[in-house]
């Protein structure tokens, strides 16, 4: 084996456990979810933004403040209303009597992690400074620009049932999301095991993240992405990707399919799931497991077939099932 051959099964071997710890960490936390939080590492380790879909109080805020624990990342929260201004977002600058000069005051995007909770409640010019934000990784204020500190990383969230007085947001801003999670209620034992975590000797409904350990610094979290990027993705694992995409702009019942982005997500979140399965290649099952949330949110069903009680996820189901994986 060449040197930079062993020094690259050393980086992989690193990062392989640094994120099965800070995982172990998060679980410290938060009780289950799971899938939930294997997504959102997906997510870190490509560099990308989660939207996650779900009704209050299932640990979304939780989620965000383990993760940030275990890097020490800064947190930063904004609860979405309808009033809220994009200088409430990003920043502005202020004018000094005292010094007669104008100082620039930065916004909460100025983080490692935000939690940009019910972002479909802020109107859609402020939905677009954040989505800016999330794209350039940079704010302007006054013409200057101002650049984010990496890893940047916008964890928003939506009530998928209470719907009034909140601006969908469309199809080109959900685009920018890498990844669409669902987060559902716990099972019956999940629940049981969260109830009594959260009310035992403890006052009050204060989220606790005492025991999630720092295990790393943010610059590791840019090494560990860079590991994530360097898999390998085998040509015929690719094709298997673009395959699944372009299904979804043909197959019957879909008004809008997937865009070329949807294949360039869907490869990224599949090389950060093979890191944390342990891998240092991607396989197809890879790719079919982070197809859901990587395309269903680039997938729109046509309202006959939404009628019909169809959605983007049984789609893709219907998809992934017909379309043929690659064999070893």
């Amino acid at each position: 084996m060449s040197s930079d051959a062993g020094d690259a099964a050393d980086r992989f071997a690193q990062a392989e456990k640094a994120v099965a710890a800070m995982r172990a960490e998060i679980a410290k936390a938060l009780v289950g979810q799971d899938e939930v939080v294997e997504q959102t590492l997906v997510a870190l380790l490509a560099a990308g933004h989660v939207l996650i879909e779900g009704v209050p109080g299932l640990g979304k805020t939780l989620l965000v403040r383990a993760l940030a624990r275990t890097f020490d990342g800064r947190f930063g929260r904004i609860q979405f209303t309808p009033d809220l201004m994009p200088a409430d977002v990003t920043g502005h600058t202020l004018y000094d009597q005292s010094t007669r000069q104008f100082t620039t005051r930065r916004g909460p995007v100025f983080t490692n992690l935000l939690l940009a909770d019910e972002i479909n409640r802020a109107p859609a010019k402020t939905q677009a400074a954040l989505l800016e934000v999330m794209q350039e990784g940079q704010v302007t204020i006054e013409g200057q620009a101002h650049a984010l500190d990496p890893p940047f990383m916008v964890l928003a969230t939506q009530n998928p049932i209470e719907q009034e007085g909140t601006y969908a947001l469309p199809e080109a801003q959900l685009d920018r999301f890498l990844l669409k999670v669902r987060i559902d209620y716990p099972p019956h034992d999940e629940e049981r095991a969260m109830v009594q975590q959260v009310t035992a000797q403890q006052v009050g409904e204060k989220l606790n993240v005492d025991r999630v350990a720092t295990l790393i610094e943010p610059a590791t979290v840019i090494g560990l992405q860079r590991v994530a990027a360097a898999l390998t993705m085998d040509e015929r694992v690719v094709d298997y990707a673009v395959r699944i995409v372009r299904a979804t702009r043909t197959w019957n019942g879909v008004a809008a399919g997937a865009g070329p982005r949807g294949g360039i997500a869907l490869a990224r979140a599949a090389r950060a799931a093979a890191l944390i399965g342990g891998r240092d290649f991607v396989t197809p099952d890879d790719v079919k497991r982070m197809a859901l949330p990587a395309l269903r949110h680039r997938v729109t069903p046509t309202p006959e077939l939404e009628i019909e009680g169809a959605s983007s996820d049984s789609i893709l189901k219907s998809i992934l099932d017909k379309v043929e994986a690659p064999r070893a």
